[in-house]
């Protein structure tokens, strides 16, 4: 399920996400919607600081992990924020992308692959350490898939806890204390 990006793929994916937001403003401004345009322009400067502020969490795997998760075939759509102004933590990066991975492929498994599944994560970085607020919203099948990936500890390092686990919704804070 998950593919392997090399600089090709980053960059051909990169230049459609591109295209098409300038074909929007492009579309807007054809149909002299000003105020669409200056709309459209604003979430685009709000997009790049956030993946400015991924990006500089010094985080690598786990950043492109998130990055591309949106070319994957998943049948969910992921947004993410990085609340406040990020802080180089020194966390075990491998062990973050592994979980968040294994999150994933799990969720993939337990949701209705066509239903209207949106997933957000919200990062913090903290004095002692990093939460990470994983928000799935949609459609849950199975819930025994998802209960089984929770239910195991993949290292000390991590924390999780359940907010809310319902057939539409799942809540889940993630702990990493600095290594």
């Amino acid at each position: 399920m998950r593919k392997e990006w090399n600089t090709v793929d980053i960059l051909r994916h990169a230049r459609h996400d591109w295209l098409n937001k300038i074909q929007l403003i492009k579309g807007n401004l054809d149909l002299n919607k000003t105020d669409r345009v200056k709309q459209l322009i604003e979430e685009i400067v709000i997009e790049a600081q956030q993946e400015a502020k991924l990006s500089n969490l010094k985080l690598p795997l786990f950043a492109a992990l998130i990055l591309t998760a949106n070319w994957e075939a998943h049948p969910f759509q992921l947004e993410y924020e990085v609340i406040n102004d990020p802080k180089v933590v020194n966390i075990n990066d491998t062990l973050l992308a592994d979980w968040t991975k294994s999150f994933f492929t799990s969720l993939h498994t337990a949701i209705d692959t066509f239903g209207d599944n949106h997933l957000s994560v919200s990062i913090e970085t903290q004095k002692n350490g990093i939460r990470f607020f994983f928000d799935f919203s949609g459609i849950i099948k199975d819930n025994d898939v998802l209960q089984q990936f929770l239910d195991f500890n993949f290292s000390e390092q991590l924390t999780v806890k359940v907010l809310e686990f319902s057939q539409q919704e799942l809540a889940i804070e993630v702990f990493m204390p600095l290594s």
